[in-house]
């Protein structure tokens, strides 16, 4: 009877102790969940796509969960996303913050691929920066000298500089940045693709988008989607905003 005893009050301590560990893990998940979506709430986040994403449903997409969208307009000197009229319509109307991107070819001169992409992009005040995507080509990597294509990058970024009066974005990877455009073009903000860790540069440069991954889901949207992250608060956004002439009063509360 004693040992019964003893055995029933040992399988009392071992229950409570695990009800304890139970209950431990489940505030701690609270806690953990609560402390993450701050952080993910403190995030100004956006995404780009292009005609691979296809047909989008824009009216599913929260302009408060992503704050903006870069939407692929040109490529090269003669090729024009089939999406992009579309989407810059519709991204507009649904509140979004909407900029256009080029995909520059290695092999063809910045006038040309300027005069494309200002052919198709109108010049809206409330637009964000255009970019341009400056990425390896393997077909047309030696097609130019390097200093030939820093050039020709060159042409491309004044002209664009001129039409829209806004300072335009170089998107690229850590290689192409260290091979080609390391040391040159500091005034140039960088979006950065690596989907292996925060971007790291030399100093003093640094990251204005991060593209962390191409496997992001969101509403609307059917495939994958490049999704990527401003270097900042939701106050920096606003004042990054504000700077490009984008908005012009700030819609954060002091």
């Amino acid at each position: 009877m004693l040992h019964l005893r003893f055995s029933t009050r040992a399988k009392l301590i071992a229950l409570g102790i695990v009800m304890s560990i139970i209950l431990l893990g489940i505030v701690w998940g609270l806690v953990h969940k609560k402390t993450n979506s701050a952080h993910h709430q403190s995030m100004v986040q956006g995404f780009d796509v292009s005609h691979h994403q296809k047909q989008i449903q824009w009216q599913k997409i929260s302009p408060q969960k992503y704050q903006f969208v870069y939407l692929k307009a040109t490529e090269g000197g003669d090729f024009s996303d089939t999406r992009f009229q579309e989407n810059w319509l519709k991204a507009r109307e649904q509140g979004l913050y909407v900029g256009a991107y080029h995909f520059y070819r290695l092999c063809r001169d910045g006038k040309t691929q300027a005069q494309h992409f200002i052919h198709t992009v109108p010049k809206k005040p409330d637009a964000l920066p255009p970019a341009m995507d400056l990425e390896y080509d393997s077909t047309c990597i030696n097609h130019y000298s390097k200093e030939q294509l820093l050039n020709e990058i060159q042409i491309m970024h004044d002209a664009l500089l001129q039409h829209y009066e806004k300072q335009p974005i170089f998107y690229t990877t850590p290689t192409f940045y260290h091979i080609v455009l390391v040391g040159h073009f500091k005034n140039t903000p960088l979006w950065i693709r690596d989907y292996k860790g925060q971007p790291k540069l030399p100093e003093p440069m640094t990251w204005l988008f991060w593209q962390y991954s191409n496997q992001g889901k969101i509403e609307g949207i059917n495939s994958p989607v490049d999704v990527n992250r401003f270097n900042g608060n939701p106050q920096d956004w606003q004042d990054f905003l504000i700077q490009q002439q984008v908005i012009k009063h700030k819609a954060i509360d002091e």
